[in-house]
């Protein structure tokens, strides 16, 4: 057997697993999407199938709009997460670039417990939290500020940023430092533009965090047009006076395609910002 031909063999040996094990992890949404396109009646008793799909996407689809006020939700969340995207990447750049660039008493002890953030879960500090937003009253008169602000500062995108700027040479910073920039000139100028692809994967990482945010909106949100779209899935399950499997399926599908495709645009720009670099 030639080598060309050994290769050949050795990529198919693992292109054929690795298509079935996607297959097998696409089963899943095929059959959302499936169950999707069912009537009310046909969604009582969903069919352990893929195919033959039904008729009733789009009237599905419709009823998330007209009857549900989807419309409003994704416009909400969409508010939502463009606001913690850009507060929190802001916030995380001029983090990474406090540790690495600036010499202060106690960085290192500072450091640890920013990471130490990281081991507690979001939902024990919902009570306090919840307890704060009710004393200023953002949850009846400014939902949005309420769904915002507790989420702008991220010790992911603290560590993120302070690693990869740990990776650019020094004699940068002591470049500019000779030239006159100040420290936010020197970030603005040349840390930015190195670090496109960094701040499109933590912003991504952070949208889709955004995005799928539930429990927290449940809680605070008492305006239901004010709500996000997590909470409209909800709804969508105890749409009409029997359970409508369609109209659910059809709301987590329409709820997962904004975060799908700007993944999918932003693919190469995600992967190369978790690149593996050696610090210097």
């Amino acid at each position: 057997m030639t080598p060309s031909v050994k290769k050949q063999k050795t990529r198919w040996d693992i292109h054929v697993p690795l298509i079935i094990i996607c297959f097998v992890m696409c089963i899943p949404a095929l059959y959302a999407l499936q169950s999707a396109t069912l009537t009310v009646a046909e969604g009582a008793f969903p069919p352990p199938k893929l195919f033959p799909p039904g008729n009733d996407l789009i009237p599905n689809i419709q009823d998330l709009f007209e009857k549900l006020n989807f419309g409003q939700y994704i416009v909400n969340t969409v508010i939502v997460s463009a606001v913690i995207v850009v507060g929190k990447t802001i916030l995380a750049m001029l983090a990474g670039l406090a540790f690495v660039y600036f010499q202060f008493a106690g960085k290192t002890v500072l450091f640890f417990f920013v990471l130490l953030t990281l081991l507690m879960p979001t939902e024990i500090i919902l009570l306090p939290l919840f307890n704060m937003m009710s004393q200023l009253g953002w949850g009846q008169t400014y939902p949005q500020l309420a769904l915002t602000m507790p989420f702008l500062a991220t010790a992911t995108g603290a560590f993120l940023f302070r690693q990869h700027f740990s990776n650019i040479p020094r004699e940068l910073a002591e470049a500019a430092q000779i030239d006159g920039a100040t420290p936010l000139r020197f970030m603005f100028s040349v840390l930015i533009p190195m670090s496109w692809n960094v701040i499109v994967a933590h912003s991504l990482i952070q949208f889709i965090g955004a995005w799928n945010q539930y429990l927290w909106a449940v809680l605070i949100v008492n305006n239901n047009d004010s709500q996000v779209i997590q909470v409209g899935v909800r709804q969508a399950a105890n749409f009409g006076l029997t359970p409508d499997y369609g109209v659910l399926m059809a709301a987590g599908i329409v709820a997962s395609l904004p975060p799908l495709l700007l993944f999918i645009l932003l693919q190469k720009q995600f992967m190369s910002g978790f690149a593996i670099t050696k610090e210097k």
